[in-house]
């Protein structure tokens, strides 16, 4: 009986930590998910359900505050901006971040690690604390009001977390392969090209992705370099909608939940590389 009693204990002891991850992720998961579908519920309410039962699913569902956002040619429009500075701000992450995690990883030269370690300070200083220092270093490159403005200042800060990822995939790859490229007539910038980014693959899809979600959801940086509504991204004009319409909380649900569908949907697909990415870059380095 005391033995059976003693197993027991253990079983439940074992059972505890599981119990209790279950119990942390269950509440992490509502705390993500209920604001979401209370907004998306929200979206096909009409302008008095939503004041009157906002927590309610909505019988019916009316769908015409999606039909009245989609017929604006300014949601088009922002959303195109969006799409623009996205794909610039990734291109350029994913250039300057391959290149510099070349040379600090592969090459050899005076004042690497100090050059390294003093970019690695950018963790540091995010956008919300330099602000002013980058518009006023903007206005003097007289890009005041331009998408590569808002694309340069996202690339910048968006570099020295990725270097660090990429940084220890290059450094991983034996320094055998690299012997037998250039044995075999490979150059510097061959083996990076040909062999080095194949291999690093997976991290450069988990940075891509990640720099596109922080692009497309970037509030900051828009509202402080743009100045002409024609030049206006998702979130900028979700800002701008909110206070246009705050009586009708239902259609400024339905912009909310319209601008969020693409970058939702964009990680539904990449959450498998980014996760893989990241993942993998943490063992290698």
């Amino acid at each position: 009986m005391a033995t059976f009693d003693v197993e027991r204990r253990l079983a439940i002891q074992r059972r505890m930590p599981r119990l209790f991850q279950y119990i942390a992720l269950s509440v992490i998961t509502l705390i993500v998910v209920v604001p979401v579908v209370i907004l998306v519920f929200g979206a096909l309410k009409t302008r008095g359900e939503m004041f009157s039962h906002p927590y309610t699913f909505p019988v019916p569902a009316h769908w015409e505050n999606f039909g009245l956002i989609l017929r604006t040619p300014s949601f088009w429009l922002m959303l195109r901006n969006s799409l623009l500075v996205m794909l610039g701000t990734t291109a350029g992450v994913l250039v300057v971040c391959s290149l510099a995690s070349f040379v600090f990883a592969r090459m050899q030269f005076r004042g690497k690690d100090l050059a390294f370690n003093l970019l690695t300070l950018g963790l540091m200083f995010p956008i919300t604390v330099a602000i002013m220092p980058v518009y006023l270093v903007v206005r003097q490159m007289h890009l005041i009001d331009t998408f590569l403005a808002v694309i340069l200042v996202q690339t910048a800060f968006g570099i020295s977390q990725n270097i660090l990822i990429l940084r220890g995939f290059f450094a991983s790859i034996p320094i055998e392969l690299e012997h037998a490229a250039y044995i075999d007539g490979c150059t510097q910038f061959g083996f990076f090209w040909r062999i080095l980014l194949p291999l690093a693959r997976p991290a450069l899809a988990a940075i891509g992705a990640l720099t596109m979600i922080i692009s497309w959801n970037d509030l900051l940086t828009p509202l402080v370099l743009l100045n002409s509504d024609s030049l206006w991204t998702l979130p900028l004009g979700t800002m701008q909608f909110q206070g246009q319409y705050s009586s009708d909380l239902a259609l400024t649900a339905a912009f909310v939940t319209l601008s969020a569908v693409p970058a939702i949907i964009f990680y539904m697909f990449a959450e498998r590389q980014i996760v893989s990415g990241l993942t993998a870059g943490a063992l290698k380095g």
